[in-house]
C-alpha cells in the first residue's frame, strides 16, 4: 500500500488535466466531475479569471506573512465579505473548512465566556480534536477519544429538542444549513429560525458551517440566505479558492470584539487570497448562484422523471442533490465512474451526492440523468 493510499484511498482513474466540469485523463477520457471534487471547482476546473489571477500574484509576490498588508488579501476580504450576509462584517482566512470551523468554536467560547457547544446528529464539521468533538459519526471519533469535552448532539432537524439542549450556559449552536456529509439533509421549514431565536435568547453564538454549502451551490450565494437567516459565524471552504486550499470565516462585531487572540502561519496567503477574489468576484458578478438554482431545479426534475420510481428519493436545493438508493452508494458511484464516465461521490451508506461545478449546462445535466438511469437500470 502506498502512502497516498493510507491517507486517503487511491482511485484506479489517473487525472491529467481539467476544464469547466470536465476531468481529462492522460489518455484523454473526459469525466464529468459531478462532485467538483467534493464542492472546490464551483466555477469548473482551471477557470481561466481564477488561472489567471493565481498567475499574476505567484509572479508577483508569492507569501508574505498576514502582518503585512498586500493588495490580493484586502481585494478577498473585501469581496468575501460583501457576498456574506449583512452583519458579519468581520472576516479571518485560514486554510481549510476544519481549521474554519475549529476557529468558530473558540471565537464563540471566548465571546461568551460559556463552554457547552449544541450539534447535530449525522453532523460533520471536520477532522481536528476540536471540530471532530462536534462531528457526529464514531468512525471519525473514536480513534482520537478523549476529544474536547461539553459537546451536545440533537437530531438534526428537530427544534424540540434544540430547544431542550439550549440554554444559559451555551457558548454555540453549530450546524449545517443543509447536511452534506450526513446524506443531504434538509431540515425542515422554520428550523434554522428556531435555531437563530433560541440562540439569540440564550445570549449563544448561531454557527452556520456553510464549508459545503456555500459558494452559489444551493442557489444563493450562502444556504442560510434560503431561509433568511443570518448566523453570528459563518464558516466556509471548499470552492472559496476554486481548487486552492483556503477557508474564511465571518463574524459578526459582537464575536469579534469578544474574541481571543488567534492566528495561523499561512493565514490569507497571497496567492491563495488572489484565487478567492478571483473567485467571489466571478460568482457573483456572473450570476452563477441564479444558475446553479435553474440548472438544480432542471437536473432535479428530470431525474425525478426518469429513476424516481427506482431510488427512495431525491432531495437537496440547488446544485447540492441527494439520491438516496435503494442499494449501496459506494457500488452505484463506481458504476458511475467506471461504466459511464461520471464522478460522484456518496454521502453515507446509500445516498449519492451530486455536487457539480455551478458552470454545468442542460447537456451535461442529461448526461448525468442518462448515466444515473443506466447504474440504476442495471441494478433493478
Amino acid at each position: 500500500m502506498s502512502d497516498h493510499d493510507f491517507v486517503s484511498g487511491g482511485k484506479p482513474i489517473g487525472i491529467e488535466r481539467g476544464e469547466g466540469p470536465y476531468l481529462y485523463t492522460a489518455e484523454d477520457t473526459a469525466y464529468i466531475d459531478a462532485g467538483a471534487s467534493f464542492a472546490c471547482t464551483p466555477l469548473g476546473h482551471s477557470h481561466p479569471a481564477v488561472v489567471d489571477a493565481v498567475q499574476d500574484q505567484v509572479g508577483d509576490l508569492m507569501f508574505v506573512d498576514s502582518s503585512y498588508p498586500v493588495q490580493s488579501r484586502e481585494d478577498a476580504y473585501a469581496s468575501f465579505v460583501a457576498s456574506t450576509p449583512d452583519g458579519l462584517d468581520q472576516a479571518w482566512f485560514c486554510n481549510s473548512g476544519t481549521e474554519a470551523n475549529e476557529a468558530a468554536l473558540k471565537f464563540a467560547r471566548s465571546a461568551t465566556g460559556e463552554s457547552k457547544i449544541v450539534a447535530a446528529t449525522r453532523s460533520f464539521h471536520g477532522r481536528t480534536m476540536g471540530a471532530l468533538a462536534a462531528t457526529w459519526k464514531d468512525k471519525y471519533k473514536k480513534p482520537y477519544e478523549p476529544l474536547a469535552g461539553d459537546v451536545a448532539f440533537v437530531p438534526y432537524g428537530d427544534s424540540e429538542e434544540l430547544a431542550a439542549a439550549v440554554d444559559d450556559e451555551t457558548a454555540a449552536v453549530i450546524l449545517e444549513p443543509i447536511q452534506g456529509e450526513g446524506g443531504i439533509n434538509v431540515p425542515p421549514a422554520g428550523y434554522l429560525e428556531t435555531a437563530r431565536e433560541l440562540t439569540d435568547d440564550a445570549g449563544a453564538a448561531l454557527v452556520f458551517d456553510e464549508v459545503q454549502t456555500g459558494m452559489g451551490r444551493t442557489g444563493s450565494m450562502w444556504a442560510c440566505q434560503n431561509a433568511g437567516v443570518t448566523p453570528d459565524i459563518l464558516t466556509t471552504a471548499k470552492g472559496l479558492g476554486n481548487g486552492l486550499p483556503v477557508g474564511a470565516i465571518a463574524v459578526g462585531d459582537w464575536i469579534a470584539d469578544g474574541a481571543a487572540s488567534h492566528n495561523a502561519t499561512f493565514s490569507g496567503g497571497p496567492v491563495v487570497t488572489a484565487a478567492v477574489h478571483a473567485t467571489v468576484s466571478t460568482l457573483v458578478e456572473e450570476e452563477w448562484p441564479a444558475h446553479a438554482a435553474e440548472m438544480g431545479e432542471y437536473l432535479t426534475t428530470e431525474l425525478e422523471a426518469a429513476i424516481g420510481d427506482e431510488v427512495r428519493e431525491i432531495r437537496g436545493e440547488g446544485l447540492l442533490i441527494g439520491i438516496e438508493l435503494k442499494r449501496g452508494a459506494n457500488r452505484a458511484a463506481r458504476d458511475l465512474a467506471m461504466n459511464e464516465q461520471v464522478l460522484a461521490l456518496p454521502a453515507g451508506r446509500t445516498v449519492l451526492r451530486l455536487l457539480p461545478p455551478l458552470v454545468i449546462g442542460e447537456d451535461d445535466a442529461d448526461q448525468l440523468v442518462d448515466a444515473l438511469t443506466a447504474v440504476v437500470a442495471s441494478d433493478s
